[in-house]
């Protein structure tokens, strides 16, 4: 029987969807031979942690899955151990990687992933705190049922259990690193008020996380399927499809990975929206065969979005996200153009490739960056009103946000060189965490 890992990271009140994530772990359980530990990240204040401790102890027991809630002060003390064990250069560095102050999608991710490694999990499973899941006369539809269907097995093996395969036959060997799907309901990054108060600079602004050597052509089509997941199409039958997964029709809401995630981590970078997509764009460049299925999830906004200082939090996550893009595109066609060269005779990552393509892109001229904190101030003093006071806030920020975008690099090379060693340490250090329901 192998052990999965349902993970579910979160920093704001989410009882509901612990709940609804416990049911999929049930589901996980009954239907497939496999233990499941549902694992919860959990960076909330005390109030709300508590109440997240009252919703997973009214979770059912359930045979076969395993229920870990742990707070940042648990969670720090096992990336202590394990970054000594691993004996890693610049401990407390890494130790801030792995639990930055600030808020990082990259960072919590990769805490699932060293956890899982600990609890003997072969996948991890993700799913959010701002998300439900759809239903079908009136039970839900779980995507942990695709992703245990093919998710690690051969492609060969999994072309049995889905409806339709477009992989070529010499990936036959190989085996399914990734399975995911996408989301319905609103756009995934909050900018639907910028498209309804100017269409125009909504193209100018989403349209900077293309390579600057695009062709408008290209812009456009990139803009146009941008952020919108699968649209608003509701469920209404299973359709998988095994293949090399276009990176553009996942989400990491709907997101499982196998072995792939122990090669690898996610760039730590903090207050950057997107920085936890790399590894789906590594899957499909190295050519590892993947899942695409249509258990979408349902995305909604959060109140908190809305407020002044949720609404100046998240544009600036969002900056940050063009800022860093300088880089990844860098990263991202020399991933390409590598291909199966990224695999070793074993077919795992070589994460020494990957970590050589991070640090070369650090060298990048930062001109490209500069004209795009311009082209943002234009378009949001275009917007005006608190689009305006943004631009103000963001242009006593260049220096800094140019030094971060290039630091946040340099940070995903280290941690990609020390992770495997962080792995290991992770599996030898054998069961640190309580497992069951905390008391």
């Amino acid at each position: 029987m192998r052990r999965i890992c349902l993970t579910l990271p979160t920093n704001r009140a989410c009882p509901e969807t612990i709940a609804a994530i416990g049911e999929e772990a049930a589901y996980a359980a009954a239907h497939f031979d496999v233990e499941a530990h549902l694992l919860i990240l959990d960076s909330s204040d005390t109030a709300t942690f508590a109440g997240h401790a009252r919703a997973v102890r009214a979770l059912p027991d359930v045979p076969r899955v395993v229920v870990h809630h742990l707070d940042e002060t648990r969670q720090r003390d096992f990336l202590r151990r394990v970054i000594g064990e691993a004996d890693v250069a610049k401990p407390e560095h890494m130790l801030e990687l792995m639990l930055p102050g600030g808020l990082s999608y990259g960072a919590c991710t990769n805490r699932a992933f060293l956890i899982a490694a600990a609890l003997g999990c072969d996948s991890v499973h993700r799913r959010d705190s701002d998300s439900r899941y759809q239903s079908v006369d009136g039970k839900p539809v779980f995507p942990v049922h695709h992703e245990l269907m093919s998710l690690g097995r051969t492609a060969a093996q999994a072309a049995h259990g889905v409806t339709e395969s477009a992989l070529e036959p010499r990936h036959a060997d190989k085996r399914v690193a990734m399975v995911g799907s996408s989301f319905v309901g609103e756009l995934s990054v909050d900018i639907g008020e910028i498209h309804r108060l100017d269409p125009d600079v909504y193209h100018d602004v989403v349209s900077l996380w293309a390579p600057d050597h695009w062709t408008e052509a290209e812009k456009r089509d990139l803009v146009d399927e941008s952020f919108r997941g699968a649209g608003t199409d509701t469920f209404e039958r299973d359709h998988a499809l095994l293949t090399l997964v276009d990176p553009m029709r996942v989400d990491m809401c709907n997101i499982s990975f196998h072995d792939v995630h122990e090669r690898v981590p996610l760039p730590p970078a903090t207050d950057t929206i997107g920085s936890d997509y790399f590894l789906i764009h590594l899957v499909h460049d190295a050519a590892l065969p993947g899942v695409l299925h249509n258990r979408n999830i349902v995305n909604y906004y959060t109140p908190e979005r809305r407020t002044d200082a949720g609404f100046l939090a998240y544009q600036t996550r969002f900056v940050k996200f063009f800022l860093s893009m300088l880089y990844f595109n860098h990263i991202y066609e020399r991933m390409a153009a590598a291909g199966e060269e990224l695999l070793d005779d074993q077919g795992h990552v070589r994460a020494a490739v990957v970590a050589e393509f991070a640090r070369r892109s650090t060298g990048l001229d930062q001109a490209g960056n500069v004209r795009r904190l311009d082209r943002l101030d234009t378009a949001y003093r275009r917007l005006g009103g608190r689009y305006a006071d943004f631009a103000d806030h963001l242009a006593t920020r260049r220096e800094r946000l140019l030094d971060e975008a290039r630091s946040d690099i340099e940070d995903f090379a280290l941690l990609t060189e020390a992770w495997q060693g962080l792995v290991r340490a992770s599996k030898d250090a054998g069961p640190l965490l309580t497992a069951g329901h905390p008391a």
